[in-house]
């Protein structure tokens, strides 16, 4: 069992930055995969990014690519979502999610098996 706590949301304007941290409960956190989801209202949940247990694999939404950056501190036990050039369409309660096993499967909801409570996440216009 794994616990997960998000921090670092908050309201920023467009163009901003911010840097989203999840933090896990669990001493094998190095071999779990990490991931961001992301869920605005009305719309299903997103993949936004993956990082493998390593940090040696890492993987984006189109959408984020060249803005987000996803990595991990496996000594703390935190992994990262560094946001910049944030957009109002950014607008959503972002998800950290834990894996147990790599998986092509990586960027839908299923393949996980922990999640964080969410964090919220505004981009003003």
């Amino acid at each position: 069992q794994v616990q997960l706590v998000e921090s670092g949301g908050g309201l920023v304007q467009a163009g901003g930055s911010l840097r989203l941290s999840c933090a896990a409960s669990d001493r094998t956190f190095r071999r779990y995969a990490m991931g961001w989801f992301r869920q605005a209202p009305g719309k299903e949940r997103e993949f936004v990014a993956a990082i493998s247990g390593s940090g040696g694999g890492i993987f984006y939404a189109d959408s984020v690519k060249g803005r987000f950056t996803i990595s991990r501190d496996n000594a703390k036990n935190i992994v990262y979502l560094q946001m910049n050039s944030l957009k109002p369409e950014d607008t959503a309660v972002y998800y950290c999610a834990a894996s147990k096993a790599l998986s092509s499967s990586y960027y839908r909801p299923w393949g996980y098996d922990y999640w964080g409570q969410g964090t919220q996440v505004t981009v003003s216009s």
